[in-house]
């Protein structure tokens, strides 16, 4: 099994010769942002969701996430911290200041898929949280799409994953949203011995791989957004890149593939049947 890292807090697993790497908050001496891309056109992604926990009187940007119900959002399972208050902010842009697009709304109750064991490699990195009050929809928020059930994207399919994750793996904070062109790569080639092996599940999706473009810590929770059918749809969920680094060849970074985990989206809230 090779190494890696969850895009959230830098966590390392034991015991792995190439460990997976989360892509959560970075610590505060260093910067969010996606690797290799490019600032998004602001509110261009109207789901994109930053999730932030308090520290002290503080909130801090801890994890993304997307919008899938005026009352719901669809993150990591590792984003997850049991005890911490966290909130949701839509329509943000640039998460070091209020610019009066935004929407701060208390989370009432995050739900974990029951399978999640803490280990990104094993999969199940999946969770739910519920506001406590609805986002009020505009041309700044909006609901994404999600596939259908058991859907697979072809190989190579245009994909951006968005958020607000170091801009190498130990760079700077990157205040804006950033979007990086992440190409689907197809189970078959992601899970060979040169790439990232046995590590790979079917329920997941490997997007990137080139060594210059990839999520990064900060970057956890929030969405893969490809084109299917000429308009986008989240096809998964931010969850690892390799611990040798976040951009390294071969070692895409890696999602939940949401088409997987239909049927527990549904049972959490039976209102976003899709």
């Amino acid at each position: 099994m090779l190494p890696y890292v969850v895009l959230a807090a830098l966590l390392i697993l034991p015991g792995h010769a190439d460990e997976v790497q989360y892509l959560e908050k970075a610590p505060r001496n260093t910067t969010l942002r996606v690797v290799g891309g490019v600032t998004a056109t602001p509110y261009s992604w109207p789901w994109q969701v930053s999730l932030r926990i308090f520290s002290g009187s503080c909130l801090y940007h801890t994890c993304g996430g997307t919008l899938i119900h005026s009352r719901w959002v669809l993150t990591a399972a590792h984003c997850i911290q049991s005890g911490a208050s966290m909130v949701a902010f839509l329509g943000e842009h640039n998460i070091n200041g209020i610019e009066g697009k935004e929407q701060l709304i208390p989370v009432e109750k995050a739900v974990v898929h029951p399978s999640w064991s803490n280990n990104a490699a094993i999969g199940y990195d999946i969770a739910m949280v519920k506001l406590i009050q609805g986002a009020v929809l505009n041309s700044y928020v909006a609901l994404a799409t999600l596939p259908s059930s058991g859907y697979i994207l072809p190989s190579n399919s245009l994909c951006y994953i968005t958020g607000w994750g170091l801009t190498s793996t130990n760079g700077q904070l990157a205040a804006n949203l950033q979007q990086a062109s992440l190409p689907s790569v197809d189970y078959t080639t992601c899970s060979s011995s040169s790439w990232w092996g046995s590590t790979v599940k079917t329920s997941m999706i490997c997007a990137g791989g080139d060594g210059i473009r990839s999520g990064c810590n900060g970057d956890s929770g929030g969405p893969l957004n490809c084109v299917v059918s000429g308009r986008y749809q989240v096809h998964g969920v931010t969850s690892f890149v390799s611990s040798l680094g976040c951009n390294v060849y071969r070692k895409p970074t890696v999602f939940t593939r949401v088409s997987a985990y239909t049927s527990w989206i549904n049972s959490v809230s039976p209102k976003l049947c899709f």
